[in-house]
């Protein structure tokens, strides 16, 4: 165990450590507040898994980082001195944002910063390798407030949609006035707080480190990142059609208890259920062509070997 971790300090990778040491006291304050909002708000609940899961990734594709590094000694600066720019302007606006965005920015020129260093001391073959880590570390950035607030509405919009089709579907009767659904003895809501954005934020990131743990293409990757959108869709009308149906014909308590409160992880559980056969279907036709590229190889090889 010394002699590989004797191994891995090398001159370069201690610099490195020095970096981000360095790093963490200059933004000591903006991350502090960073941990902070983790801890108090639940739509940014998993900020503080961000660098845990970008490091996994770095230190399992460690061996090729290393054989590609070389120092950067320009386009490596030059993205650390972007980063401390935006900091400094992040600072000299703050007092216009609000502090979701005033947050925001900090943190995204705090990661371009360190994406400069790591640039620095490793290369751009190195940082080509360690891309999806590096892109990953933006999430720790809080979604700026105007885009959180069109996703909120577009998910409230969708959610009502895919309820209303579920009423259909049940032969409930119901009237519908916006968002709202009358029902036999009771009235529904389909709140802003009821779109999901909280699940819908985490199986995107889910479906970020499944893609990138189980497929090779691009595009790939990107269809098991948008089924998320509809997968939660479906999900919220499941939701919010199951509790529904409970106050109607069970007990109307149901709409105020804990279960409508904090019901939501069986729900997201089942979008995981929902996205696990797209990603099996994407592995599945990874492998396909992967399979049939090969054989394309094999029978070139064969007729050049024929002409021979």
């Amino acid at each position: 165990m010394i002699t590989k971790i004797t191994g891995l300090m090398t001159p370069r990778n201690f610099f490195f450590l020095l970096f981000n040491i360095v790093t963490v006291i200059i933004f000591s304050a903006p991350l502090r507040e960073l941990a902070g909002l983790s801890r108090k708000s639940e739509l940014y609940s998993h900020i503080l898994l961000i660098p845990v899961i970008s490091g996994y990734f770095l230190f399992s594709r460690k061996r090729e980082l290393f054989s590609a590094a070389q120092y950067c000694y320009t386009f490596g600066p030059l993205f650390s001195l972007v980063g401390i720019i935006l900091y400094f302007i992040s600072l000299n606006q703050g007092a216009r944002l609000n502090a979701n965005d005033f947050m925001a920015l900090r943190v995204f020129s705090i990661v371009i910063f360190w994406s400069g260093g790591f640039l620095f001391f490793y290369g751009i073959r190195s940082s080509r390798i360690a891309a999806f880590p590096i892109l990953f570390l933006f999430l720790l950035a809080p979604i700026p407030s105007v885009l959180v607030e069109e996703f909120i509405l577009f998910l409230q919009f969708y959610s009502t949609e895919a309820t209303h089709l579920l009423f259909k579907v049940t032969g409930v009767p119901i009237l519908r006035e916006g968002f709202t659904f009358h029902m036999p003895g009771l009235s529904i809501e389909v709140a802003k707080q009821c779109s999901g954005i909280r699940s819908s934020l985490a199986l995107v990131i889910t479906s970020l480190v499944a893609g990138e743990l189980f497929l090779q293409t691009g595009w790939k990757k990107l269809i098991l990142v948008l089924s998320a959108i509809p997968i939660t869709i479906m999900k919220n009308g499941l939701r919010i059609t199951t509790l529904s149906l409970l106050g109607v014909y069970v007990d109307p308590r149901i709409l105020g208890s804990e279960l409508h409160k904090s019901g939501g992880i069986p729900f997201f559980i089942l979008a995981l259920v929902f996205m696990a056969p797209v990603l099996l279907w994407l592995i599945k036709t990874e492998r396909k062509d992967t399979g049939g590229s090969a054989k394309g190889t094999g029978g070139r090889e064969q007729g050049v070997g024929g002409r021979g």
